[in-house]
């Protein structure tokens, strides 16, 4: 009976340590506040017949590119109310270095101001990380410092900047903003994320440089995430899992997508034939990944049965199986690369239109945004009362390198579609019908 009783003074006070060390330990939940996307002025609309005769103004490139330009913006996916920066709809165009500050400038200040507009109570001081993304605009001081100076940031916020990355960096940067909060207790994080169309512009006539010229277009998000408890009740969503993938170490994918030179000396950011195949390889990497987190039993089994035979080669004849992730998924939101990217898709992993239908209209309504198109796609669902409480989220975006990034959100409430929102004033429009939207032929190889 002693030893007992030594044993459960010993075991008592030993399991009351254990817990209240994994209590202390445990890591920091990231819920996100609110976000908000930027909706340029109405003046910077452009349609399909505006942009050509700009451009054969502004450019005076040869008549074939401009015959070729106009075929890619009848088959892109792109509407007539797309929006491009102030300096570009100039005569002549300016494509100046004060040009493209003014954009990324309106841009980001917009989502930044409407975001702080929605997060009732979250003032500026009270942000202790700070995470830019644009890619290919870089400037001195950095994109960071710039907000910190407008907004009267603190002096002890940690500041970072991501560039370079291609379209998946924005949910790539969810990742940093993942870890940053399980170390930083009780802070909030602000993610901002947008790019440059202006000082990018492709001014040659080669034609695998003039995609970027045809889809890309102005946009900005300012993402609010805090890691309080106390904010999982006014929060939207609960980040779940960030899954990061590459095959840069392929030379189809490191050279799918690649900014250089012309051989007339003009940059401009070549996208190869090779990019529906490099993305569907380097996409279902990233299922491979996503899978295991999300799918039910069921699926899990059938998706592994399926790898080994493959693996083995047990059966020649046997496909790859796409997974339902409807079964687990309620919203899916893939970036809006471009139509054939979403068609190819939609057509390999097995989608509905139902599914697919907020990146189609994002990329009708709003273009190419990069980094942010996401984010609009989120914005629709949440205009039409589609998110309720308990659904889960996939974002999954895809870039040069090549890469591919998913996010894996849960919504904490059910979303008031009449919240501020870019879509709130014409929600009632959509969807369209872009379904008799004919392919462009021989753009791409075929994807496996």
């Amino acid at each position: 009976m002693e030893f007992l009783h030594n044993f459960f003074l010993i075991l008592v006070p030993t399991l009351i340590l254990v817990l209240f060390w994994c209590k202390i330990t445990k890591p920091q939940r990231g819920f996100l506040v609110d976000f908000a996307c930027y909706k340029p002025q109405k003046n910077q609309q452009i349609c399909r017949q505006t942009f050509i005769d700009k451009t054969n103004k502004g450019l005076n490139p040869k008549k074939d590119t401009l015959e070729f330009m106009d075929r890619i913006l009848q088959r892109a996916g792109l509407g007539d109310k797309t929006y491009v920066s102030k300096g570009l709809l100039k005569e002549p165009p300016d494509m100046s270095a004060k040009a493209a500050k003014e954009e990324v400038e309106m841009a980001i200040f917009g989502a930044i101001d409407e975001l702080f507009l929605k997060s009732i109570g979250v003032k500026c001081e009270d942000v202790g990380i700070l995470i830019t993304v644009c890619g290919v605009y870089n400037i001195m001081p950095t994109l960071s410092s710039v907000i910190v100076k407008r907004y009267n940031l603190r002096h002890d916020i940690r500041t970072y900047n991501v560039t370079g990355m291609g379209c998946t960096a924005g949910l790539l940067a969810l990742g940093l903003v993942q870890n940053l909060l399980k170390v930083h207790g009780n802070s909030y994080a602000l993610l901002v994320t947008t790019d440059s169309i202006t000082e990018n512009v492709y001014k040659g006539n080669d034609r695998s440089k003039l995609l970027s010229n045809c889809i890309f277009r102005v946009g900005a998000v300012a993402l609010l995430l805090s890691n309080k408890p106390s904010d999982r009740n006014i929060s939207k969503y609960e980040l779940i899992h960030v899954v990061r993938s590459q095959t840069s170490n392929d030379d189809r994918s490191y050279n799918c997508i690649f900014m250089e030179e012309d051989i007339e000396g003009h940059r401009g950011i070549t996208i190869n034939k090779d990019l529906l195949y490099v993305a569907m390889k380097t996409i279902r990497s990233n299922i491979f990944s996503v899978a295991p987190l999300v799918l039910p039993i069921s699926e899990k089994f059938r998706y592994l049965t399926n790898l080994i035979v493959q693996r083995f080669r047990m059966k020649s004849n046997v496909k790859p199986y796409n997974p339902d992730f409807s079964k687990t998924v309620d919203h899916f939101f893939p970036h809006v690369g471009g139509k054939p990217v979403l068609d190819d898709l939609q057509k390999k992993l097995g989608f509905s239109d139902e599914q697919m239908e907020a990146s189609r209209m994002t990329l009708y309504r709003f273009g190419n945004t990069s980094t942010c198109s996401v984010w609009y796609e989120v914005a629709y669902a949440e205009a039409k009362g589609r998110v309720k409480k308990g659904d889960t989220l996939w974002q999954i975006a895809f870039g040069s390198g090549f890469k591919c990034s998913s996010v894996i959100w849960r919504a904490t409430r059910s979303i008031n579609r009449n919240e501020i929102n870019p879509w709130c004033d014409e929600i009632h429009e959509f969807p369209v019908d872009v379904s008799q939207i004919e392919e462009v032929p021989d753009l791409f190889v075929a994807s496996e």
